[in-house]
């Protein structure tokens, strides 16, 4: 059947993606979307958009039925899901052909057969595919079989992916806690409660492979991609090929993953995911029955598009390559950017970015979900793009992405790119020493380093570039005025500003066109200005050439970002009542607990009158699909109780007010 319109149930990156191929292919595209994604760039990409109401996901991108009958109102032929939401779900694809809608993706029998990873392991097993020891069962069982075991354990969710529902367990004293805690995240995330307990190997790599199969019984595969570096095991930066695998392991595993796929009759896009020991072992993990989130990497290296292969699919059509037309070219590098703090435990970070440039390069991609500056939602994972760097070799290649990193600008949340450029340079991963455990390892050191080149930046040049925005934008008219030549400042001016937080006195003894000389730190500069566009400034300081992206906020807060560092002004002399709380935050707030981040309280712990320890938990705040801890940094006694669970909030809510106890 010949797909002419194709509803994308998904939104944010993703949607955007697929729409880029829906619309490459001459088809038209159909988005969906929540009111709080209104202004989204994938509504605006798409010819027809259409509302899914308010309201918490299972009455929006996780409401079938409000899906269904857009499609069906709009007269779309087909529906693609993307990965997440409902790209696994059974009903969802049932559904969709119930209703004379095509499903781009597998039939529901495979997704419910693979998509449970108990009986995917069973099924795997059946065909000759190596597997780790595990248990399955209810709670009480999996304890009673976890004196089997030899810890540590993993603890999973039957229905889990993307990294999520997934916690290792190193004594049998932790494993009752965890049980519930798994059960729970998976029940909310996926719909099902059910967990099982295998092995767990230490230091192994995750290496996957990419198949593609159609209607006719015809399989091949697209390589592997490497994505060990992954951080609470959700990947950040993958790879194709993997510089892991000699060609016979990778030959023996591209196999096995054809074999699986056919013994299971399966169509459209897949991926078999395994684990790889020290001696090159490897075993089956999962099957994700869908696109992945890292499919890039391999589209890089292997020149086919996987979405328009999976439409090709779904049409009835026999796969447009063979095996051996399937072929390595380069190496591809992809980085996961996130809204998220690494110096704050990598805490979600939604909330409005005011200032957005992405990088643009030979060989460079970017898949993202924003075109502007926009506001990052708490409701969703944090995930805002994609920044995939292709080269003749895996050194080509991560030189690429380390450059592109430096010119990503995103002002206005936190995110983890400087954290992603600390792993590209880091020896051990630029000489494949890698393994799932990477961040575990050295993830301090990491945050060490990141913090030490934060300080030992050019803190005189960041100051030139926050007066040279703060004075020349916009930039002043060509003047003959004779003060223009001489200078207003016929004395010096001085000011105090904060830069990150920290007081510093500016001394300003000339200030002319596009001219500043001043004197911070007992040091004396001269600025001149060269060029200022869409908040990328080009200067001198002292004879140096730099380059800055430089943005404002609404609360006058100005953002000079030099290459991966980025510094924070405030000029206190124009300082007022109007500014943002956190500006303040700690004025009058001792024993005060807000919120951190958006989101969604989801178990409150304590009661007033509680006395509680340090690193009590008290709360836990749902945002971006994280359970974030909130925890007493001192022994103390619950005063107030300010929220109730299911309460959402945002970062001016007092979640909790704590009495330290004294001595």
């Amino acid at each position: 059947m010949k797909i002419n319109k194709i509803l994308i149930a998904n939104r944010g990156e993703i949607a955007v993606r697929i729409m880029r191929t829906v619309q490459h292919l001459g088809l038209e595209s159909v988005a969906i979307y929540a009111e709080n994604d209104v202004h989204s760039w994938h509504v605006e990409m798409a010819d027809e958009a259409f509302s899914l109401g308010e309201g918490n996901l299972s009455e929006t991108y996780l409401n079938t039925e409000k899906i269904i009958g857009i499609a069906l109102q709009c007269g779309a032929d087909a529906i693609h899901p993307g990965y997440g939401f409902l790209s696994e779900n059974p009903i969802f694809a049932e559904s969709c052909e119930k209703n004379g809608l095509i499903f781009i993706g597998p039939d529901a029998s495979n997704i419910r057969l693979m998509g449970n990873k108990i009986t995917a392991r069973a099924k795997a097993v059946s065909f000759g595919l190596p597997v780790s020891q595990g248990v399955t069962g209810d709670a009480a069982s999996l304890l009673q079989q976890a004196d089997a075991l030899h810890f540590p354990v993993l603890v999973k969710a039957a229905a889990g992916g993307g990294g999520k529902g997934m916690r290792i367990v190193r004594t049998k004293d932790e494993l009752a806690d965890t049980l519930v805690s798994t059960s729970r995240e998976a029940l909310n995330y996926f719909g099902d409660g059910n967990v099982y307990i295998e092995q767990f190997i230490e230091n192994p790599r995750h290496i996957e492979i990419q198949i593609l199969a159609d209607q006719h019984g015809n399989v091949v595969h697209l390589f592997e991609r490497e994505c060990s570096i992954q951080r609470r095991y959700q990947k950040i930066i993958e790879e194709s090929p993997s510089p892991t695998l000699p060609s016979d392991i990778r030959h023996q595993m591209g196999n096995a993953a054809v074999n699986l796929c056919k013994g299971i009759g399966y169509r459209s896009a897949g991926t078999i995911e395994f684990l790889v020991d020290k001696e090159l072992n490897f075993y089956f993990l999962e099957m994700n029955t869908r696109i992945q989130v890292e499919h890039p990497v391999t589209e890089m290296v292997t020149g086919f598009d996987l979405v328009e292969e999976q439409i090709y699919i779904a049409e009835g059509k026999v796969l447009s390559m063979q095996q051996s037309d399937v072929q390595q070219n380069g190496h591809a590098i992809e980085c996961r950017i996130y809204a998220e703090d690494p110096s704050n435990n990598f805490m979600p970070s939604p909330g409005m970015i005011h200032y957005y440039h992405q990088p643009e390069q030979k060989h460079l991609r970017i898949d993202s979900s924003l075109c502007r500056p926009s506001e990052v939602q708490s409701f969703y994972d944090p995930m805002i793009s994609k920044l995939v760097a292709w080269g003749e070799t895996r050194q080509d290649a991560i030189r690429i992405a380390q450059e592109s990193l430096k010119k990503y600008a995103i002002h206005g949340i936190q995110t983890n790119i400087s954290y992603l450029h600390e792993v590209l340079i880091n020896q051990f991963f630029t000489r494949n020493d890698i393994s799932t455990n990477f961040c575990e390892i050295h993830g301090q050191s990491l945050l060490d380093s990141i913090s030490e080149k934060h300080l030992s930046t050019q803190i005189e040049a960041s100051v030139a570039g926050f007066l040279l925005y703060n004075f020349y934008n916009p930039l002043p008219e060509l003047s003959t005025n004779i003060w223009e030549h001489i200078g207003y400042w016929r004395h010096a001016m001085g000011f105090e500003i904060l830069m990150d937080g920290v007081k510093k006195q500016v001394d300003i003894h000339k200030l002319q066109r596009e001219t500043i000389h001043f004197e911070t730190d007992g040091k004396d500069m001269h600025v001149q200005l060269i060029g200022l566009e869409s908040g990328q400034l080009h200067y001198k300081c002292n004879e140096q050439l730099h380059h800055a992206f430089v943005s404002k906020d609404k609360d006058g807060v100005t953002i000079v970002q030099s290459g991966i560092q980025q510094h924070t002004f405030l000029r206190l002399d124009q300082l007022d009542e109007s500014l943002d709380h956190a500006h303040h935050q700690g004025e009058g707030s001792e024993g005060s607990l807000f919120a951190p981040m958006p989101g969604k309280v989801i178990k409150i712990h304590v009661s007033e009158g509680m006395t509680v320890n340090r690193g009590t938990v008290l709360i836990v705040v749902e945002a971006m699909k994280m359970e974030n801890n909130i925890v007493s940094s001192s022994a103390a006694i619950v005063d107030q109780v300010n929220v109730k669970e299911g309460d959402m909030v945002d970062t001016k809510t007092q979640l909790i007010h704590l009495k330290e106890i004294e001595g």
